[in-house]
């Protein structure tokens, strides 16, 4: 059976594996070695060439579930994004970045771009017209997130794909918020697929790693690039996430079940003034979410009522972790304004729409009623220790 029809579960826990021919090991042996034999060999390999055995069984599974050729992976999601933009632009070259973005995506463009002479335009949305309106003559990337960082709004993947080919530009999209389990952006034309796999494929909060999947010819030119830029991974931690992409699927799927459950939860509290998940009928990209998406994911934002300090209520939180970090088997929460997108300004901050009240929600596998109880009581007590501050 070839690997792209086979099941999700069976890809995660077995493409891509490495035989113990010596011992007979059910899982993938370790090859620690930095340094291997030049002579003789039909592979030259060394770890900053992305070529030592267990990063290239850790790519091919990569490959597998996002249904691409090739894959590569790297020390961090930042460095799989930067790599990737770079490889594909130069002086004089123009990129069209969607609005609502991760703030280290937006902060590598804003403050770097213009030293390498390389121009950028941030859309005014996120559909496919808001794409368009600032594609220039000199446009070689189209780059977009979805569903995206921090306020889960969805773009529409054909639309935007089929806009970039029709104009000879190459499209990239962060995939990290759905993960391969929920969405796989190559089978609705996006060429260029970024992942920070520091998230749901590591998955318990233990892992740094990055990951672009794409056709040969895309990975081949990365590639180019990435071997000078040094952003390999240690061959330790690429064993560690092979593990962890194991159970990915299983993980992936019990989160999309508690955080839909838990976004109606918090969408029926009159202390919330806003709950922003694509799995709501009320999200205003739910519709196209449902085309595109297997699953809604596990991430989700809301907004407090002004009454309820943000601070206080995470504060509060006695099962849910104030993390900075998503996507862990544990439910953990965060203020963007705080921290994902501390580098931006204020006002470009409120241009999109993030809050000083705004909570970034990563649910995770816990028991959904013991979640909610949590929040429940955190809230009771944020409102408890503003009405006592306010009568001072």
């Amino acid at each position: 059976m070839e690997e792209k029809n086979k099941g999700l579960n069976t890809i995660c826990t077995h493409v891509g594996e490495l035989e113990d021919k010596q011992y007979k090991g059910a899982i993938s042996p370790l090859y620690m070695s930095s340094s291997y034999a030049f002579d003789d060999v039909d592979v030259k390999r060394y770890p900053r060439y992305f070529n030592t055995p267990n990063q290239e069984g850790l790519c091919k599974k990569i490959a597998a579930l996002e249904h691409t050729e090739s894959a590569l992976i790297f020390g961090s999601g930042m460095a799989a994004v930067s790599t990737a933009l770079m490889a594909f632009l130069k002086a004089g070259d123009h990129v069209v970045l969607q609005q609502t973005l991760y703030g280290g995506t937006y902060n590598l463009v804003t403050e770097e771009f213009s030293k390498y002479g390389i121009e950028f335009s941030f859309t005014k949305g996120w559909e496919a017209k808001d794409f368009q309106e600032e594609i220039k003559g000199n446009t070689k990337v189209i780059y977009l997130e979805t569903p995206s960082n921090p306020l889960l709004t969805i773009t529409d993947l054909a639309a935007v794909a089929s806009l970039a080919k029709n104009k000879g530009i190459i499209s990239m999209i962060d995939n990290t918020f759905a993960s391969p389990v929920n969405q796989n952006p190559v089978d609705f034309g996006i060429d260029i697929v970024i992942h920070s796999a520091t998230k749901y494929m590591g998955g318990h909060s233990d892992i740094c790693a990055g990951a672009v999947a794409s056709s040969s010819e895309n990975i081949n030119r990365i590639f180019q690039l990435a071997k000078n830029f040094g952003g390999s991974l240690s061959d330790y931690t690429v064993w560690l996430l092979e593990r962890s992409i194991k159970t990915m699927g299983l993980r992936v799927r019990a989160q999309n079940e508690n955080a839909l459950k838990m976004a109606n939860f918090l969408n029926d509290l009159d202390d919330i003034d806003a709950v922003y998940y694509p799995g709501l009928p009320t999200h205003t990209g739910h519709d196209v979410a449902k085309r595109q998406m297997k699953g809604f994911g596990g991430m989700l934002s809301f907004e407090l009522r002004p009454y309820v300090d943000a601070s206080v209520f995470q504060k509060s939180l006695k099962l849910i972790k104030s993390s900075m970090s998503l996507a862990g088997v544990e439910s953990t929460v965060l203020s963007p304004t705080q921290t994902s997108h501390a580098l931006m300004s204020p006002e470009v901050r409120a241009a999109q729409g993030i809050s000083d009240g705004l909570i970034r929600f990563s649910v995770g596998i816990e028991e959904p009623e013991d979640l909610m109880a949590d929040i429940g009581q955190a809230i009771k007590k944020a409102k408890l220790e503003t009405a006592i501050a306010s009568d001072k």
